[in-house]
């Protein structure tokens, strides 16, 4: 599988950042993977080098919904008036915990590209790619 050149992980509690962190690195999706602990903190990432070629602008975005300072929805909503180059190349997958209707109904109308239930998974992570990027997971 050809590596993601980047991923986001967009998370404030530090034991989910270091699980799906240790599970992209044993998948080897990519080589370069960012961490941002709310929604602020992510779009300043992504504006940091908004103007240059470089390896730190994700092709994936992993986002909590449910955060401080900025929670998923605000990042969502400062992220459409970004003006980035290539946005529309970036994939954003909401993760929560929450399946309440009304969570799951705001979600539904969103721009991002899908939303999953925590805990991210192996066959998570595989169906994303495939769909997104074309790419599969090799069998362990």
């Amino acid at each position: 599988m050809q590596k993601l050149t980047c991923a986001l992980l967009v998370d404030d509690d530090q034991t989910t950042n270091y699980l799906n962190q240790l599970l992209i690195k044993r998948l080897d999706i990519t080589d370069k993977l960012l961490i941002a602990l709310n929604g602020q903190e992510a779009i300043d990432l992504l504006l940091k080098h908004r103007h240059e070629i470089t390896d730190e602008r994700p092709a994936l975005v992993l986002l909590d919904v449910k955060m401080p300072v900025m929670d998923g929805f605000a990042f969502l909503e400062a992220y459409e008036k970004l003006a980035l180059p290539q946005k529309q190349a970036i994939i954003i997958v909401m993760l929560t915990t929450s399946l309440h209707p009304q969570d799951v109904e705001r979600v539904s109308k969103l721009n991002i590209a899908g939303f999953l239930n925590k805990p991210l998974t192996r066959e998570k992570l595989n169906e994303v790619l495939q769909t997104h990027f074309n790419h599969h997971l090799s069998e362990d």
